[in-house]
């Protein structure tokens, strides 16, 4: 059993730090960057410092996984008559993606962008060359990233311009009048964490040179879904939802909101009338997807987030991440039918025990991830919902069943209107196709490369293995084999191993087999990696009754002391300290977030973000949390004193690295992407955190996610951020583009010190490496068995 010792006599902060922090507080020498257009205009700043780079063209290599593949948001084709068909694949993170040959190969089509997230595409239906691309998923998980307009191609795909709408950040769909493709239609979700007033619907009558607000509410409420009339394509259904996501909750209904539902115009977006009649209250109403019967249009679906309680909670009982249930189960995915255009609709699904337990375990309670239902445009009665599970009906709706053979979480469906039984899925594993209306599926043959890591760490085996944990599969590592040398290493499956989908790793240096990482939220467990998953243990402290339950960021940090292997620390909302591989703990610091009770809900927060020990003194320990506050000890925890100061803002810490090279120094990056802002924050102070200067230098655009330090020079130092990785050889006075990589968020970096190899994990594109010679030159230092023995 785990014990822990706690000393309140250790948390100490000195009255004198507090002074210097408040007095700080407003003194901040950068401001926010909220603006999409900028965005976009600095992004061009970095592609032409990529053009200048004397790194451009050292060479990133994909080492996988080519086992898994990562989240997608649209799937869109063109029906051959006779050939192979054209798909167009839209990831979350990863791009664009196209096939023709159906699905055999695929090629990148969106490199060089200003973002990689797709929310929606359309195909023109008269020239199938013709493109548009939602930027922004409009999902908004906590791994969403912002887009920055909309994009359209005449090439298919071979070259693209952005056609505006740069502050809507997320776009849920994009409907082409087939009448006249001049005529677009734009639902925008808006901003993930803030108000903004680029929400709601636009449309263009120019193919893009301009657009017209035509549905607004407010600066909290967007437009979500979209349909046109195939007849009058001037009738048109869309849907709006008033929501914000907070940093510490999921996004919500407003409890007082009468905005939520289904809008109809019958003259192309000039006038509107809600057409509600028959749905839950507007309050209780969330996310709703909606499709319309191409073969009858007056038969319209609307999946419906229901917040009506379904199930009370029992007290103490958690959900499927251990978070305790407030008030109980929702209904949730909740479906509805018109049958007169939307004057009246009708409850269709979830009518008898058995289909509400099925709509509960397959559907869920997560509509406002999923929020998608598609008709089959032969049948009106045959309809498909996107949950947990893709789910099909065959009568309208009155009972479903769940499609096996896909990966789970369904974000869309294409289904041929020529043949039906085709069916293109894209969910969190990427694409699946089935010939035979969802009763087989196969996947590509070759895996779309969209793995969607959070961390990275390695070990020192020969070859190294290098370890991660992926949104939506848990955690993996693979061998990076330099074996046919270091310019040849290739792509390999990854080989699942200990902890959750967001996670950190720390693996034992001496003996390359025990490994540490924890399930969900900051979850710690041990095992060795030669027998997982035999012999885990689960290795938290039981909390006394009256404590706090301990809070774990997403990913919490966990490492291992270079002093002495056996020496572990993990951050919570304190940092634990073991000394004995985890099998007892002490708190060694106080809860070093705000601890706002204003600020708790269902997303674990007010945590350490970012931990780390000197490499020079062993005891000298940094810590930063999700909510801004970043802290020292020099006596291994006795005493803790703030140290965020003079230019350093409020925001995430998403890096804290103490040098190898000097006592003092000790190097911060932080993000903005949880207030919407893209500005670039990176620190080095050499006085132990008490005064903090900018390095940030010439780097265009952020967020930051890390920086370390090269291991054969101290004046190298690399950043990994939300679209690639920079370098600097003089203490970040200047940045240079590392490498011709696609554009990336880069969310962890490190440079094998045996093997000097760089490494980074993106979100979206999977693991690279880098040999590091051409920066560092460490293999032209000479080692001291290497000077001639007639030398003078």
């Amino acid at each position: 059993m785990n014990t822990c010792k706690i000393y309140p006599h250790r948390f100490l902060i000195l009255f004198s730090t507090l002074i210097l922090f408040s007095l700080n507080l407003s003194s901040q020498v950068k401001s926010p960057l909220l603006s999409g257009k900028e965005k976009d205009a600095l992004f061009r700043n970095q592609t032409q410092m990529l053009e200048t780079s004397p790194y451009k063209n050292d060479k990133w290599q994909f080492i996988g996984p080519t086992n898994i593949s990562g989240r997608c948001t649209d799937v869109e084709a063109v029906s051959p008559r006779g050939k192979n068909y054209t798909i167009w694949v839209g990831s979350a993170v990863g791009g664009l993606w196209k096939s023709t040959n159906e699905g055999t190969t695929f090629q990148p089509v969106f490199e060089g962008m200003p973002t990689a997230s797709i929310g929606d595409i359309a195909i023109d239906p008269v020239n199938p060359d013709v493109v548009w691309a939602g930027t922004g998923e409009a999902n908004i998980l906590r791994s969403s990233n912002a887009g920055c307009g909309v994009f359209k191609t005449t090439d298919g795909g071979k070259s693209w311009s952005l056609m505006g709408l740069e502050n809507t950040f997320t776009i849920g769909r994009i409907r082409i009048n087939p009448q006249n493709t001049n005529i677009v239609y734009v639902a925008a979700t808006g901003h993930e964490w803030t108000p903004n007033e680029d929400r709601g619907l636009f449309k263009t009558t120019d193919g893009g040179k301009s657009w017209t607000k035509i549905l607004y509410i407010n600066s909290n409420t967007g437009v979500y879904d979209l349909v046109l009339d195939p007849k009058d394509p001037d009738v048109i259904y869309c849907t709006t939802w008033e929501r914000m996501r907070q940093k510490w909750s999921d996004p919500r209904t407003y409890e007082t909101t009468t905005n939520d539902g289904i809008w109809k115009s019958t003259d192309g977006g000039k006038t509107w009338k809600k057409i509600n009649e028959g749905l839950p209250d507007a309050n209780k109403r969330g996310r709703i997807g909606i499709d319309i019967a191409q073969s009858n249009p007056k038969v319209l679906y609307a999946y419906v987030d229901n917040y009506e309680v379904a199930v009370k909670a029992n007290p103490g009982e958690l959900d499927a991440y251990g978070r305790e249930k407030s008030t109980g189960i929702i209904k949730g995915a909740t479906v509805y039918r018109t049958d007169d255009a939307g004057t009246t609709w009708k409850q269709v699904s979830g009518l008898t025990p058995d289909q509400k337990k099925f709509m509960q375990k397959h559907s869920g309670t997560y509509g406002w991830v999923f929020g998608q239902i598609r008709v089959d445009p032969q049948d009106e009665n045959t309809v498909y919902t996107m949950g947990l599970s893709l789910n099909q009906s065959t009568d309208g709706g009155k009972t479903f069943k769940s499609l096996e053979g896909p990966h789970s979480d369904h974000h869309g469906l294409w289904i041929d209107p020529a043949n039906s039984n085709y069916l293109l899925d894209v969910d969190d594993g990427g694409l699946a196709m089935s010939y035979d209306k969802g009763i087989t599926w196969k996947l590509p043959i070759d895996v779309l490369p969209l793995g969607q890591f959070f961390n990275l760490a390695y070990d020192m085996s020969v070859p190294f293995r290098v370890f991660g944990s992926v949104q939506d599969y848990g955690s993996y590592y693979g061998t990076v084999d330099l074996g046919k040398g270091r310019d040849k290493i290739s792509p390999v499956e990854f080989k699942s191993t200990l902890g959750g989908e967001g996670s950190s790793h720390a693996v034992n240096p001496v003996d390359n087999n025990t490994i540490y990482a924890s399930g969900f939220y900051g979850k710690l467990r041990r095992a060795t990696i030669s027998t997982f998953p035999q012999n885990i243990k689960d290795l938290l402290p039981k909390m006394m009754p009256g404590e706090a339950p301990l809070r774990g960021q997403w990913v919490a940090p966990t490492l291992i002391s270079p002093h002495n292997p056996d020496i572990i620390y993990h951050g919570m909302q304190y940092v634990m300290k073991s000394i004995d591989r985890g099998d007892t703990w002490e708190f060694i610091s106080p809860d070093l977030s705000y601890n706002n009770p204003k600020k708790r809900g269902d997303i674990s927060y007010q945590t350490i973000s970012a931990l780390d020990e000197s490499p020079l003194r062993s005891g000298l320990l940094y810590a930063g949390t999700d909510d801004g506050r970043i802290w020292r000890t020099k006596d291994g925890g006795k005493t803790w004193g703030e140290i965020r100061n003079g230019p350093v803002p409020v925001k995430f810490v998403s890096r804290i690295v103490a040098s190898k090279y000097d006592i003092g120094t000790v190097y911060m990056t932080q993000t903005g992407k949880r207030d919407d802002d893209f500005q670039v924050y990176i620190w080095k102070s050499t006085d132990f955190g008490d005064t903090w200067q900018d390095i940030s230098g010439n780097i265009p655009i952020g967020g930051v996610n890390v920086i370390r330090e090269d291991p054969a020079n101290k004046d190298i130092l690399y950043a990994g951020t939300d679209g690639g990785v920079f370098v600097t050889k003089d203490g970040g006075k200047k940045w240079e583009v590392l490498g011709n990589l696609p554009f990336s968020y880069v969310l962890d970096l490190a440079i094998h010190p045996r093997d000097n190899m760089i490494i980074i994990s993106t979100h979206g594109r999977g693991i690279w490496v880098m040999d590091a010679n051409p920066v560092n030159e460490k293999d032209k230092i000479k080692k001291p068995d290497d000077d001639d023995a007639d030398v003078q």
